[in-house]
């Protein structure tokens, strides 16, 4: 009986592995409209904004299933990626296509809830697109890394539409480069993996070279950071917040992109975004300071 019951813990807990809650942090993006609109407060909001989250980390542990089944073959013969739970065994193909689905129809039925047919659309859309991304997009350089920035971008017109929160164009198109700048700094990784071992982690991976990608994180980080203080500048923006000290906030932005090029260029352990926020306290600090000035000038000041 304990042997059953130590089978099952190992199956749930493969099964969790599979459909990666830790990687749910990526979603806090929907959040973003709430706090840049002034409703972090609003009840019916943040409602709204919460069932999106939940509804959109379903549809995206559906694409992790799915992405793990396409990539079994290969993951085997992975010295890291081999330990999956599909690819170690623990979980077979049939009860992962089963999760995949279930995964997909429990984000539509959070979806539901809102009673938004757009809000549902845009994250069927992320799904269908996200599906061609494992399939095949994945395997060009620079569209694949567009593609994750967009599913951010996604994220971000989700939680807008959910909340009923016109978003700004600048905040749209920060997110895109931001989150490109971060999957740029991820590929550095396995551009500096293929130097030492001589295999490319992707199919893609040899249509990198460090020069390349050095150059891109410089460009998409400079941009990003003009594109913020042009956000803070913004008539509408100081118009809305009633407040012209903004900007201030860069010097937050600035200091956290350098912290980010650090550990993607010298300590060069960029390949895993979601670590990095989680467990390095430098750059956790930088957010939360940042944060904190943000909500005091906006909600306060």
């Amino acid at each position: 009986m304990n042997e059953n019951k130590t089978k099952d813990s190992k199956g749930f807990a493969a099964l969790m592995r599979l459909i990666r809650p830790k990687q749910w942090i990526k979603n806090m993006f929907i959040f973003v409209p709430l706090f840049f609109g002034g409703a972090l407060f609003h009840t019916d909001a943040l409602l709204a904004g919460l069932i999106t989250f939940i509804a959109y980390s379903f549809a995206a542990s559906s694409i992790y299933c799915f992405n793990d089944i396409y990539d079994v073959e290969a993951d085997r013969r992975h010295p890291v990626k081999c330990h999956r739970p599909i690819a170690s065994g623990a979980v077979s193909v049939k009860q992962a296509y089963g999760l995949m689905f279930l995964m997909f129809a429990l984000s539509m039925g959070a979806c539901s809830w809102l009673d938004s047919w757009k809000t549902m659309g845009v994250i069927a859309f992320y799904w269908l697109l996200n599906l061609c991304y494992c399939a095949k997009l994945k395997q060009y350089a620079i569209i694949d890394v567009c593609i994750v920035a967009f599913g951010f971008v996604l994220r971000l017109l989700a939680g807008g539409i959910a909340t009923q929160i016109v978003l700004s164009k600048w905040i749209v198109l920060m997110t895109f480069l931001i989150t490109l700048f971060m999957s740029f700094a991820k590929r550095r990784d396995d551009v500096l993996r293929m130097e030492k071992t001589g295999e490319a982690p992707r199919k893609n991976t040899s249509r990198y070279n460090l020069t390349f990608i050095n150059q891109a994180i410089t460009i998409t980080a400079s941009v990003t950071l003009v594109c913020y203080i042009m956000y803070t500048v913004s008539p509408e923006v100081i118009e809305n917040f009633h407040t012209e000290y903004l900007y201030l906030t860069s010097v937050f932005v600035l200091v956290g992109l350098l912290r980010y090029i650090q550990i993607a260029v010298v300590d060069q352990k960029s390949g895993d975004p979601t670590k990095i926020i989680l467990r390095d306290r430098i750059t956790q600090f930088i957010v939360l300071a940042w944060l904190l000035s943000f909500l005091f000038l906006i909600y306060i000041e």
